[in-house]
């Protein structure tokens, strides 16, 4: 057990002080405080609250002098932060006026044959699509009072036709969750998969890579004359696990700092839609639990590869498949976000390299019955202990093995020489 706690402590303090932990570290936690304080930073560098409250500011020239009015009455009503202003140089000149800055655009009023008003608008970019969107959605709505209004339909009739249908959605189990609740569970659910995600690949071929290395050294033939390969594999688990808990838990504490700090600023939008302000206490145990025993499936798998190669160059190549099966599990995800009940999602929940991600998916976006997860988890801690047999038997003799050769070979030479070496 002494020796366990040696290699777990040594990948553990070596890969904590390695230049890369500590750049990518506080790389991403400059970018957590970075995206927390981005409204801060704008209103501080973008001049005055007058001047970043004013509205952008567009030439109206009404060749007809009649619909300018109403146009403003739509904007208006659209409650669109948009402020017109007529006009009456002519086009070249309020063109001029857009190329020195004094306008964001400039919109010409026409007149078709029948009565109907048309538009142009010209800008700097043509690619900027806010303001024009805007203005084609008002010039509609005149386009539409004015065409009934020939027609001699009322306008309230017109508002009617064209009002929202009211609709409403209501679930009839009991248990399933609201509207709001969904928003909530889904920003807890879609942080969890990308960290997730992106553990188990990043730790994954870190300890893929750290066998491989200690083999290219020739590092290993020192190792396992003291210490059993499997004691060096869990050790290594082990360890690299470590390091992903302090990195994890420095970013989630600057994470949840940073956003307490900056709550005013994050309110509306993304941040409303996904719910991270309120978290339930059972999806956050079941984020944990599924991480680590995805963390613990992904780790075995990948120093079971690693120690097939003695080169780091191709640690790489050989986890290349167990990162494929990370990424579909991902995608599978990213769809099940919009619809957990499909029967792809339900399917590949149980099956175990998808179940971290699946099976949480479904935890935290749905009511499912207890036995559901219990078959899942059981199933996922049954696949980790097989792993965990199968992988220390080709680890064993994996680490004794040097040079290149195809995969399934180098997984019947190393079940031989974990045989020789029992």
């Amino acid at each position: 057990m002494n020796k366990f706690w040696i290699v777990m402590s040594h990948t553990y303090f070596s890969r904590l002080k390695s230049k890369t932990f500590l750049i990518t570290t506080g790389i991403i936690l400059l970018l957590i405080v970075a995206l927390t304080n981005f409204q801060s930073v704008m209103d501080s560098v973008g001049g005055s609250d007058e001047e970043s409250a004013r509205a952008p500011k567009v030439a109206v020239v009404d060749e007809t002098g009649q619909f300018v009015n109403p146009l403003k009455e739509q904007l208006s009503a659209q409650q669109a932060e948009l402020e017109l202003e007529s006009y009456s140089e002519g086009e070249k000149e309020a063109k001029r006026a857009v190329q020195e800055g004094e306008y964001r655009g400039v919109l010409t009023l026409q007149s078709s044959g029948d009565g109907i008003p048309t538009g142009t608008y010209y800008t700097k970019q043509i690619a900027e699509n806010s303001i024009s969107g805007r203005l084609q959605q008002a010039l509609q709505q005149v386009k539409i009072a004015v065409a009934t209004e020939k027609a001699g339909v009322d306008q309230q009739t017109v508002n009617g036709i064209f009002a929202p249908v009211a609709f409403e959605k209501v679930a009839l189990d009991k248990e399933a969750k609201t509207e709001e609740e969904l928003s909530e569970a889904r920003g807890l659910v879609y942080v969890m998969l990308f960290l997730l995600y992106m553990g188990v690949i990043m730790y994954g071929n870190m300890i893929a890579q750290e066998v491989a290395q200690e083999k290219s050294s020739r590092v290993m033939e020192i190792l396992i004359s003291s210490v059993s390969p499997v004691t060096q594999m869990f050790g290594k688990i082990i360890g690299i696990a470590l390091l992903g808990v302090t990195q994890f838990g420095l970013i989630l504490l600057v994470g949840v700092q940073s956003v307490k700090a900056n709550m005013d600023n994050l309110q509306g939008g993304m941040f409303t839609y996904f719910g991270l302000g309120d978290a339930n206490t059972s999806t956050l145990i079941f984020a944990g639990v599924f991480f680590l025993l995805g963390y613990l499936l992904y780790a075995t798998l990948a120093a079971m590869l690693g120690s097939l190669v003695s080169r780091t160059e191709d640690a790489q190549q050989v986890v290349t498949p167990m990162i494929l099966l990370i990424v579909a599990a991902f995608m599978i995800a990213m769809y099940g976000l919009n619809a957990p009940e499909t029967t792809l999602v339900t399917v590949t929940s149980f099956i175990p390299f998808f179940a971290p991600m699946l099976m949480f998916l479904r935890v935290g976006m749905l009511d499912i019955p207890w036995w559901e997860v219990g078959i899942s988890i059981s199933l996922l801690i049954g696949t980790i202990l097989l792993l965990a047999v199968v992988g220390g038997r080709i680890y064993r003799g994996g680490v004794l093995m040097y040079g290149k050769g195809n995969m399934m070979k180098s997984f019947k030479r190393a079940f031989q020489l974990s045989k020789k070496e029992s």
